[in-house]
């Protein structure tokens, strides 16, 4: 029942033959119905068992963070913003990204991010409020 190109083909069977390979396969259906009930049941199960622990299982899934029982993140809260802060720190000064993002942390700004140095040299080149002084060298404008 191959093909030249070696893919099947349903040349030379009957009608019979595919209409029992269907009843045959339908048959599987109520066994597999089972099988999503008791799947149902158990998820059901650990959602129940989530919340009492005072944990959240949305639509969305469960987080890393929460699989590792970290729970939420926490963002750090600063008294201003970063553009705020860096126009503050450069007022007067010409710093290099790498400076800048350093002092702005020792002057009190909170971050948690990995890649601050990235962000800080992103907030310099969009804002308005910074001039570049030569190659990675800023002040505020």
């Amino acid at each position: 029942m191959a093909s030249k190109r070696g893919t099947a083909t349903l040349r030379g069977v009957t009608t019979d033959h595919l209409q029992a390979e269907l009843v045959r396969r339908q048959q599987g259906l109520p066994s597999l119905y089972k099988q999503l009930e008791r799947a149902q049941a158990n998820v059901q199960r650990l959602v129940s068992a989530i919340e009492a622990l005072g944990g959240s299982a949305g639509a969305g899934g469960v987080s890393g963070r929460h699989r590792r029982g970290l729970g939420p993140r926490k963002r750090p809260k600063n008294d201003s913003n970063l553009i705020e802060a860096l126009a503050k720190l450069l007022k007067g000064k010409t710093m290099s990204v790498t400076e800048a993002s350093q002092k702005v942390q020792q002057a009190g700004y909170k971050t948690t991010a990995a890649n601050f140095r990235t962000i800080v040299n992103q907030t310099l080149i969009k804002s308005d409020k910074f001039k570049k002084i030569s190659r990675g060298q800023y002040t505020a404008a």
